[in-house]
């Protein structure tokens, strides 16, 4: 059995009955049935039900956003807007995808030779609770449009959402198992990926669970896509504007309860302006109202769980023992569901959770550096490699630190990391491989098949 349960006030919305192996591999082999013709369709057919489902989106987009907050806590307003953008990705790949694919003709010293992109199969996606529809759309958009089909294993905590999913796609006009949703427990993961059909793999997620399917994945050499956990630093230099700097921060901090792989986490800041972006900072946080999201004054919901909660207070109770510094925060509140406050901790150094470790929720690291120099230097003291951020009113001097210094897969200057679907998204050392999104996304699940004529 799979529990639904409200963050906000702990109570069960609903139970579901967890999908028997007997039904996944029935499941599987129907989704494997369907890539044969879906794989054949054109691209036209596709894109019509890919624009369909993205009308679907934007029409439902209230209903789906409270779906959302019941299960795993996000406000009503980040939901529409997530809704929206799962919206936008499909209209994107819808539009483009053909010329993505479009054979590449390459001059040699044969009478033609060019490579073809070719779907592969069923692909398998492991999803995570954060952004249960978002997350899912950037995988299967490009992946469906380019001929594949999909099972999705979801988070546990969101089963409504991976039966919405399921549902939508059907709606849309798509075939009934070009994508389909697994109601299982992690412990049936390894079946999945080892069944003849699939493909490849693509995890959103945390570390273990990326080095577990990579491992599992490896022995039957199948191919990977990670997008695993970040500590994405934010430096911000003695010539940024503080006023500007402070409030993007917080917004990347506080966006989804903290609650984000790219989320601002290690907020580095050279001595010169640490008291002033201090204050400015910790302002901008205290003006988060959290309480409960459906709630339209509200602007930060609960985590999404009660063990998330207690394990991310352990993460700072450790630090503070270490000799880290809360200036606002720090406790758990007196009252039901998984609320945590917005938090600033300062005086972090190495050695503490508040510095080696992610911190996945509305907590904000603050370290003191000399300079540029030594900014750079700590913002790349970390296992993770997911994204960064560089405020500078010197944009050249911001470009060149987010190009050639920020070791990220993802490294913005004046501005808060985020996603879009025209950009090639995903991460470095631990925070995971393969791209996902634009033009490098849609080809990570093809064969990308070279053929000579002599």
């Amino acid at each position: 059995m799979m529990k639904s349960v409200n963050p906000a006030t702990g109570e069960i919305n609903q139970k579901y009955e967890l999908h028997t192996e007997k039904g996944i591999i029935k499941i599987i082999n129907s989704v494997d049935k369907c890539w044969h013709q879906w794989g054949k369709t054109s691209f036209f057919q596709r894109s019509q039900a890919m624009q369909n489902l993205a009308t679907l989106l934007k029409s439902n987009k209230e209903k789906l956003a409270r779906l959302m907050a019941m299960e795993m806590g996000k406000v009503l307003y980040e939901g529409v807007a997530e809704i929206e953008k799962c919206a936008w990705v499909c209209d994107y790949y819808a539009a483009n995808a053909e010329n993505f694919l479009e054979n590449e003709n390459i001059e040699t010293d044969f009478s033609k030779s060019y490579v073809s992109y070719q779907p592969i199969g069923t692909i398998l996606a492991v999803m995570p609770w954060n952004f249960p529809f978002w997350q899912v759309f950037r995988f299967a958009a490009p992946t469906i449009m380019a001929g594949n089909t999909a099972v999705l294993k979801h988070a546990s905590n969101v089963p409504g959402c991976a039966l919405a999913l399921e549902d939508l796609f059907r709606e849309a006009g798509f075939p009934e198992n070009v994508f389909r949703s697994l109601l299982i427990k992690n412990n049936m993961v390894e079946t999945v990926i080892k069944h003849q059909a699939v493909k490849g793999v693509s995890l959103t997620g945390s570390n273990p669970a990326g080095k577990s399917v990579a491992s599992v994945a490896g022995s039957v050499l199948k191919k990977c896509v990670l997008e695993l956990g970040g500590s994405d630093p934010y430096l911000i230099l003695e010539d940024a504007n503080l006023v500007s700097a402070a409030k993007t921060c917080a917004t990347g901090r506080l966006l989804n309860a903290g609650q984000s792989c790219i989320g601002a986490k290690r907020f580095i800041v050279v001595e010169k302006v640490y008291a002033e972006f201090l204050e400015n900072f910790t302002h901008e946080m205290m003006k988060a109202q959290f309480g409960d999201p459906c709630e339209p004054e509200t602007t930060m919901g609960p985590l999404a769980r009660m063990d998330l909660r207690d394990e991310l207070h352990q993460q700072i109770s450790a630090s503070v023992k270490k000799g880290a510094e809360i200036v606002i925060g720090g406790e758990k509140p007196d009252r039901n569901g998984a609320y945590y406050p917005p938090t600033v901790v300062e005086n972090v150094k190495p050695g503490m959770p508040a510095y080696d470790e992610e911190l996945f929720g509305p907590v904000a690291s603050v370290i003191r550096v000399k300079d540029e120099k030594e900014a750079v230097l700590v913002a790349n003291d970390t296992v993770f490699g997911l994204g960064a951020a560089v405020f500078t009113q010197n944009v050249k001097r911001g470009e060149k630190i987010a190009e050639t210094k920020l070791q990220a897969g993802c490294c913005f200057v004046n501005d808060f990391v985020k996603s879009d679907p025209r950009l090639p998204f995903g991460g470095i050392k631990e925070s995971g491989f393969g791209r996902e999104l634009s033009s490098h996304g849609i080809k990570e699940f093809m064969n990308i098949k070279t053929v000579v004529v002599k």
